[in-house]
């Protein structure tokens, strides 16, 4: 299995960081801007993260998506985390994905991440809703 990828990265690669996470862009991004939020202790899932991991992951979150509203201009964003092989988790140090979103980027974007199920995804139109 090899060394962990967000353990041995070398800092110059980081797109922001405080003392207990860094950002940087996702080497295979599913849309322009689409950036990782780690932290800088080894750990597997959120639920493993202290308070002030948590914080700190989430302040980093804020400031990275600020930074992209201004650099990108994204009408929206996907924030995500796959968490345990069920869920899709491949790099097994947690990560927060933060994928910026823009108006037409795909056909129909309701659903979101439910789309994981797209059979699931379009809920309402269990409500007699189609928009």
């Amino acid at each position: 299995m090899g060394a962990c990828p967000f353990c041995t990265i070398d800092p110059s690669c980081f797109y922001a960081a405080n003392e207990r996470a860094f950002a940087l862009a996702d080497n295979f991004p599913v849309n322009p801007g689409h950036t990782l939020i780690v932290p800088r202790r080894h750990i597997v899932s959120l639920f493993e993260a202290t308070a002030e991991e948590r914080a700190a992951l989430f302040d980093l979150l804020d400031e990275t998506r600020r930074e992209l509203l201004e650099e990108r201009s994204p009408d929206g964003f996907n924030i995500g985390i796959n968490d345990g092989p069920a869920a899709g988790q491949t790099v097994f140090h947690l990560h927060i994905h933060l994928i910026p979103r823009y108006a037409g980027d795909c056909e129909d974007p309701r659903g979101g991440v439910r789309k994981l199920f797209p059979d699931r995804a379009p809920y309402w139109k269990t409500l007699g809703k189609e928009g």
